[in-house]
């Protein structure tokens, strides 16, 4: 197994990554001694990178979570730090022009917690001094040798392992509620579902497909506080979205992904969000012939991609008149739903669908936006591998991708776990109002209201 590089013991901050979702590895320091911008020392990092994806050609990396703590025993904090009452550090990650979306890291702000656990989502802060210069991203801030020696730096608040079990624990817990495995991940870890309401249409929410985008869980975990009553707080809204729906809530997918620290895969190195059916196998880095032993790429697998091997079966078995998609976004600003228009199954019906869920989950949090999204597929040249188009096109559904920032939410500051939390419990009040549509075969769009109307998406903003 490879080891991580140790903090040299003559640095005077040491560097951890040893815990839930840690993803942070030490390169070097620099003692500057207030010569730099008034700092005291630089400390060069390296995010690890993701298993190898064959589907993809490449290991993916982008976001990262590390501790790092003042050496007291250090030469430098026992010399010439040794009248200061703390230091000012400029952490620098050195690959992160490498990146998988390096350009994403243009107005990002890392996230800071000075808490002894970095699994206290409301202690995280965002810093003021983030840039991106050379293919380098940095930031600094100051440890205090007596009060706050050690900091948790971040892409994104982590959510634990242990938290998951825990809200899945409450989920069991709750009345009218079903917990159970859908199968096992290639480490062996559940794949959990929560089973809720009993209403005529039947609504998936999957999570954590990609592992580094822990805000899905904690939009996870506001949908299933609110729906569950898990807070102890019962609305219209909740009974009537049981009465709708019988839900199938996945809180995390890709559990193995998201303890490990990585960005896109699962621990056998497969991009979920690309093993929803078979795919041409790619041609080598070089051009050359594939790397892969057969012409077609087969997914999902039960070696590869057990995760939504299992999932997929289960769905078939049920079936699905809603789906949504929950993960992360590193470049756009913005909250957004990213629609299966390049399917061959979108039409003025589903286009109406996307329009209306948006529209209604607008007014029910100014979070949410429909204009800025990613641009929509060409008709018929969607990608059936990913997860929202190959369920678009299997069960004829309204379907989505559902993206949240890790940047600063654009016009709105503020945005983290709690806004994240906040976001997954008001999707009920979107997905109430199109319940009545989503299986009506009569030109229903001609009775909503104008503001109702589908918006063409575009990146731009």
């Amino acid at each position: 197994m490879k080891r991580n590089k140790k903090s040299s013991t003559d640095s005077p901050l040491t560097i951890s990554d040893s815990y839930d979702s840690g993803n942070g590895e030490f390169v070097s320091f620099k003692i500057v001694d207030g010569e730099e911008d008034y700092t005291d020392v630089i400390v060069n990092v390296n995010i690890k990178a993701d298993p190898y994806t064959d589907l993809e050609q490449k290991s993916h990396f982008q976001s990262f979570s590390f501790k790092s703590t003042l050496n007291l025993n250090s030469p430098a904090v026992r010399g010439i730090f040794s009248d200061k009452k703390s230091i000012k550090v400029k952490y620098i990650i050195d690959n992160a022009g490498e990146a998988s979306y390096a350009n994403a890291w243009n107005g990002a702000s890392i996230f800071v917690s000075t808490k002894k656990t970095p699994f206290d989502p409301d202690s995280w802060y965002r810093t003021s001094d983030t840039k991106y210069e050379n293919g380098c991203l940095s930031w600094t801030h100051v440890h205090d040798f007596d009060e706050k020696p050690s900091a948790f730096f971040a892409y994104f608040p982590p959510f634990s392992y242990e938290r998951h079990l825990d809200l899945i624990a409450r989920c069991a817990e709750a009345k009218e509620t079903r917990v159970y495995s859908l199968g096992q991940t290639v480490l062996g870890r559940d794949i959990d579902c929560v089973k809720v309401g009993t209403g005529p249409r039947v609504c998936w929410i999957i999570h954590r497909q990609h592992p580094g985008e822990s805000m899905a869980s904690f939009y996870a975990e506001g949908l299933l506080n609110r729906l569950l009553g898990l807070d102890d707080k019962w609305d219209k809204v909740t009974e009537m979205a049981r009465d709708m729906f019988t839900f199938y809530i996945v809180p995390n997918i890709n559990p193995d992904g998201s303890a490990n620290g990585y960005l896109r895969t699962n621990a056998a190195g497969s991009n979920l969000n690309r093993e929803w059916c078979p795919s041409p196998s790619p041609p080598s880095a070089d051009g050359s012939a594939t790397t892969l032993t057969s012409e077609v790429y087969d997914a999902p697998t039960l070696d590869r991609s057990p995760e939504v091997y299992y999932l997929l079966k289960h769905m078939d078995e049920v079936g699905c008149d809603a789906f949504l998609d929950i993960h992360g976004d590193e470049d756009l600003p913005f909250n957004f739903l990213a629609g299966s228009q390049g399917m061959q199954v979108w039409d003025t019906r589903l286009e109406a669908l996307h329009g209306a869920f948006l529209a209604s989950y607008e007014r029910a949090n100014p979070d949410m936006q429909a204009k800025v999204s990613y641009e929509p597929d060409k008709p018929n040249e969607g990608m059936k591998n990913i997860c929202s188009n190959q369920i678009a096109e299997r069960f004829d559904c309204f379907s989505g991708t559902l993206e949240m920032p890790f940047k600063e939410c654009w016009g709105r500051p503020g945005w983290g776990p709690d806004r994240a939390r906040r976001l997954g419990a008001s999707v009920l009040d979107a997905l109430c109002y199109v319940q009545p549509y989503l299986r009506d075969k009569s030109n229903f769009w001609e009775g909503l209201p104008e503001e109702d109307a589908y918006v063409e998406p575009s990146s731009k903003y």
